[in-house]
This record gives C-alpha cells, sequence and structure tokens, in this order.
C-alpha cells in the first residue's frame, strides 16, 4: 500500500489526467471529485483504482467523453434517460437530478437510467436524494466481463450487481444509506490480494472448476474462477437473488441491456439502472410524530441491542462511510500499489508531472 495522500492532492491529478484525456473541466471535476470520495468513503473498488479501466476504455471508443443525460421519455411518473456511454458519474448525476425534481413537483418519480459507462458508488446518488429529503432505490446492473457465479453454478454468469437503498436523516439520526454489492467480495479486494500475494477469506470464491479456493489469482486466469453471492453457502441463495433480480429491473427492463454474451464486449463497461424516488411526506400519516419520528424509535431499538462479546456494537448503514471520510480528511488516503502504478502509467504518458501532483 502507498500513501497516505491528501484528498486534495488526488482530486488535482485525477482532473488533470481527465482534463488532458478529452474532458470538459466541468465533467472532470465531477468525474475525479467522484473517484476520490468513493476511497474516501472506504469504497476504494468504484474510487481512484477506476482511471486505468477508463484509459482502457476511451482507447477502445467504449467510452465517449462530454456526453450528457438525454431524455428518452418524460411520462410521469416515468423518466427514461440515455447515458449515449458517457461518464457515468456524470451521466447518473444527472439523471438523478432530473428524477429529484419530478419527485419533488409530483411525488415519486421512476427513473431507467440505461446506456451509462460506470458510474461509480452508487450511493453518491443515493446521497443526492438524501440532499434533496427524498427516498431513493437504486438497482444497477454492470454490463461486463461476468464474475460472480449463480447459487449452485460453477462459472461466472453476472455482474456485482449493486443495490442502494437512501434514506434522509430524521431529528435523531444521520441519513440511512444502504449501498452494497450482490456478490460476496469486490472484484478489486481480489485484485489487491492477488498482487500482494494473499489469500482472501474462505466462501468468498470459486476457482474454474467450480471447486472453493482463498486464490485471489484465479479472478485473472483464463479460464477464470468466480465470485460467489453474499450470504456464503447457507445464504448464497439471497445474493444470487438480489443479483438476479438488478438483471432484470435494470439490464432486462430500463436498460434493454442485460449481461448476456452477445451483449459484452472485451474492455467495456455498462451501467443501467431502475431508480425509484419517493417524497416521504406523500406517504406518510402524519399520527405518532410523522414517519421521522417513528425511524428514529426503530433506529434507536436497533443501536439499544447489546453488543456481542468483544463486539462495538450495532451500525447504521451510512455509519461507516461517514467514520471513513473523517478519517481520510484527517489521515490521507492510502492506495493500493497497483493503483499509484497506474497513475503513473496513465499520466506520465499524457505528459504529467505525477510525483508532484502527489507531493512525492
Amino acid at each position: 500500500m502507498s500513501g497516505p495522500y491528501a484528498a486534495d492532492r488526488l482530486v488535482a491529478l485525477l482532473d488533470a489526467i481527465l482534463q488532458r484525456s478529452g474532458s470538459s473541466p466541468e465533467e472532470a471535476a465531477i468525474v475525479a471529485a467522484n473517484l476520490v470520495d468513493s476511497d474516501a468513503t472506504g469504497h476504494a473498488s468504484h474510487g481512484v483504482c477506476q482511471i486505468a479501466v477508463y484509459a482502457k476504455s476511451l482507447e477502445l471508443g467504449h467510452l465517449q467523453p462530454n456526453r450528457h443525460a438525454r431524455v428518452v421519455r418524460d411520462e410521469v411518473p416515468f423518466l427514461v434517460v440515455d447515458g449515449e456511454v458517457g461518464y457515468g458519474q456524470v451521466i447518473a448525476r444527472e439523471a438523478t437530478d432530473l428524477a429529484i425534481a419530478r419527485a419533488k413537483a409530483g411525488g415519486a418519480c421512476v427513473l431507467a437510467l440505461r446506456n451509462a459507462h460506470h458510474i461509480g458508488r452508487v450511493g453518491s446518488y443515493g446521497e443526492q436524494c438524501i440532499a434533496a429529503g427524498l427516498i431513493g432505490v437504486f438497482f444497477v446492473n454492470v454490463v461486463s466481463r461476468p464474475l460472480a457465479a449463480p447459487h449452485g453454478g460453477g462459472r461466472p454468469r453476472l455482474g456485482t450487481n449493486p443495490i442502494c437503498i437512501a434514506v434522509p436523516a430524521t431529528p435523531g439520526h444521520p441519513p440511512f444509506l444502504l449501498d452494497f454489492a450482490t456478490s460476496a467480495v469486490a472484484a478489486n479486494k481480489c485484485r489487491v490480494a492477488a498482487a500482494s500475494g494473499k489469500e482472501v477469506a474462505d466462501g468468498l470464491l470459486i476457482d474454474e472448476r467450480g471447486a472453493p479456493t482463498r486464490d485471489p489469482g484465479v479472478m485473472f486466469r483464463d479460464p477464470t474462477g468466480a465470485i460467489l453471492p453474499f450470504g456464503g453457502q447457507l445464504g448464497g441463495h439471497k445474493g444470487y437473488g438480489l443479483a438476479l433480480a438488478c438483471e432484470i429491473l435494470a439490464g432486462a427492463l430500463a436498460g434493454g441491456l442485460p449481461a448476456l454474451p452477445e451483449n459484452l464486449r472485451p474492455g467495456r463497461v455498462v451501467n443501467n439502472a431502475l431508480a425509484f424516488l419517493i417524497d416521504p411526506v406523500r406517504v406518510a400519516d402524519a399520527g405518532n410524530g410523522g414517519w421521522q419520528a417513528l425511524t428514529d424509535a426503530v433506529l434507536d431499538h436497533i443501536q439499544d441491542t447489546p453488543p456481542v462479546p468483544g463486539g462495538d456494537g450495532v451500525l447504521v448503514p451510512g455509519g461507516p462511510e461517514r467514520r471513513s471520510r473523517a478519517l481520510a480528511a484527517e489521515h490521507g488516503i492510502t492506495l493500493d500499489s497497483d493503483t499509484v502504478r497506474a497513475l503513473h502509467d496513465v499520466g506520465g504518458a499524457l505528459g504529467l508531472d505525477v510525483p508532484a501532483f502527489l507531493g512525492s
């Protein structure tokens, strides 16, 4: 691992790389900030490491700079947006803003986002909803090299297909932000473990024959192994069911692009999403102090649970990200050696003095 690096230095470096790669200053600023914030919140799989993926996608023509969310259909409460394979951080942010405006006006919006390049950490769009006082529910599929095996299957067929549920803050609690991949582990964590020669925990991976393995290198050979769905041997059907729901709702329904073999291209990453944005005031009963007081009561009751021996107590989704952000702001962001090498390679090829940006 390398660093730590100040977040503003990383943002400045990524901003420069993106602008020299063809992005407008506005686009570069959005994408750079999103990537670094993903690392800051503890979601490195969607963070700075992605710049190497984007560089390759640009080279192959699978990513188009300076595209914007294009409205395909706008029939209340439905909003369909096409990303034209633009930077997903820009497309998804714009699409979510459009959906927020419609949900604020009419109480709800069903957003279908199709054909965006990698949108990054889905929780960032949940945070947009939270800032607007709305509830957001996101189902996302990943059209790229399949990584995850269906429950009971011995070969990869699905992406890491994430789900996000966001609820605004209440008087007694910060926002609830649930954001997780439906696979047991992120592919990037396998990459980092493989690069450092470390094994992963039991129950996360199978090899190319479908046998359990702790060797993360199986994900980077041909034929590859597969990541198992979350839930383990006893509960993997639950993670698999949610991953398949993402494939149907986001891929087949919203995007028209499920992760079928005929839709896969080497080096291409496409995200589609189906999202539901809801104004809680239009739904909740005003009695008993309203939905916020009742939500506080639920969260108070859950957090009052006695901890397991030696444990730190019960966390509420969103808490770990806030804690990670605070630590990153104080101590900086640590990157794995592969990511630092990629920054030097990509930035150096564009004529940038990467050590100067990183302060090293």
